[in-house]
């Protein structure tokens, strides 16, 4: 069975996340790949087989077969964009198991940037949280090797390992003028993708923190949780904090952006050839029965996020608050590659909102833009790069975007977005230092 999946901003140390859906069979794509190829393509392959012979023959120890073919797979897969990529066997359950909400790992996203592991994200109450990680933060060594010349895949699972054992990480932090190692006892980690709580008796506060298979059930109880607490003549309204959110299913951020919709489209992606177009409509009605509502977005939110954030905007049912989104726009197709083999994810379309704008290399401009107040010791750190800093990546419709804060203040007293959501919708003006977004253009 194949499945479309718009990829995330890289991996779990445990596992990769990934936004599926439902598509046609990759024994298509393989169909369609030979009417195209030519003479010269076949001449190519054949300039391939010979050079693996000679490899096999010649080089001065005996080479794997199965090492040599999961190379030359990886090396053609990651010449195209940087969310193509080849999974073996073992990579692809990993895959599968993350989607399910829990896996063994570290807890911790991550990503590729000039030969090194950068840290992403921690996840909230994992082993790399509580060992102090941070979002920027370079992994040089892994128990003692060396990250230049892995892969990402190759790093991450380094990075895994049984449940109560240790690793150390060799850690490069701007602001630190010395490399320092961590320790880090590897975890069953659940990730919980919802949590809430009410504020001042008048304003329910919703955090989504990823899109995997509890999400939707975890919003729909955290809305009626709420509402048990405040009744409806005093709740103001809504803040969905997709902050530093990655990503995840698709399945899940529809029905996420369908439980504060009623009706209409909610995201549609489209292919190198218009028959593949899919829309993706909101569906079952919604559960917040039309108040207000505020979503916060920041350099970290990224695919899965960027989605619910823009069809509630382009719907006019939320208002962003925050700094621009991460910017990644692309769908990538999971296509499992038969027993024993693995699978290939490939990007195969770029994602679109209602109003018919993609976001790759761009992200999502906020209505109200608010920049975090940055310590002294994490300046430097507080923006992500963005899509459009990716090597390889797609290009943008129009004119790409780079660089957006993604600092959360740990206390919530000091953090200035949410406390600007928190006065919006109680009908406060926000502080003077605030300043309105530049609207992001729609292509024609």
């Amino acid at each position: 069975m194949r499945k479309n999946v718009l990829f995330l901003l890289g991996s779990l140390a445990g596992a990769s996340l990934a936004l599926l859906a439902t598509g046609p069979q990759g024994e298509q794509l393989i169909a369609r790949a030979k009417a195209a190829a030519g003479v010269d393509t076949y001449s190519q392959l054949s300039l391939f087989g010979e050079v693996f012979e000679r490899v096999r023959a010649d080089y001065v120890e005996k080479p794997s077969d199965s090492a040599l073919v999961e190379g030359a797979i990886n090396g053609m897969v990651t010449s195209l964009d940087p969310h193509s990529r080849y999974m073996n066997d073992k990579s692809w359950h990993e895959m599968q198991e993350t989607t399910s909400g829990e896996f063994g790992g570290l807890g911790i996203e991550v990503t590729m940037e000039d030969g090194l592991v950068k840290v992403v994200a921690p996840i909230d109450d994992t082993p790399a949280a509580k060992a102090g990680l941070l979002s920027g933060d370079l992994i040089t060594q892994i128990d003692g090797e060396a990250v230049q010349g892995l892969s990402l895949e190759q790093a991450v699972n380094k990075m895994k390992g049984a449940v109560n054992t240790k690793t150390k990480l060799k850690i490069i932090r701007k602001g630190k003028d010395v490399p320092f190692d961590v320790a880090i006892t590897r975890e069953i980690i659940r990730v919980k993708p919802v949590r809430s709580h009410t504020e001042g008796g008048d304003i329910g506060y919703i955090r989504i923190t990823s899109f995997n298979e509890q999400t939707t059930d975890g919003l729909h109880k955290a809305i009626a949780d709420i509402g048990k607490e405040i009744p409806a003549d005093k709740l103001a309204g809504y803040v969905v904090d997709l902050r530093n959110n990655p990503g995840g299913l698709l399945d899940q951020a529809v029905s996420v952006a369908s439980t504060f919709l009623p009706r209409g489209e909610i995201v549609s992606t489209r292919g190198r050839n218009p028959e593949e177009t899919q829309r993706f409509t909101a569906r079952g009605g919604d559960l917040t029965k039309g108040k207000p509502l505020i979503v916060l977005v920041n350099g970290g939110s990224a695919s899965a996020s960027e989605i619910v954030a823009g069809a509630l905007h382009d719907h006019k049912r939320a208002t962003l608050v925050g700094t621009r989104s991460f910017g990644k726009g692309s769908v990538q197709t999971i296509i499992p590659l038969g027993a024993g083999n693995g699978a290939l994810a490939l990007t195969t379309a770029r994602y679109y909102t209602p109003s018919g704008r993609s976001i790759q290399a761009q992200g999502i401009a906020p209505d109200i833009e608010i920049l975090q107040e940055v310590p002294d010791e994490l300046k430097g750190r507080a923006d992500i790069r963005g899509e459009a800093s990716m090597r390889g990546h797609l290009s943008a419709d129009g004119a790409e975007q780079t660089g957006s804060q993604s600092y959360v203040p740990p206390d919530e007293k000091d953090d200035k977005a949410l406390n600007a959501a928190f006065n919006l919708l109680r009908g406060v003006t926000v502080n003077a230092d605030v300043r309105p977004a530049p609207k992001a253009a729609v292509p024609n």
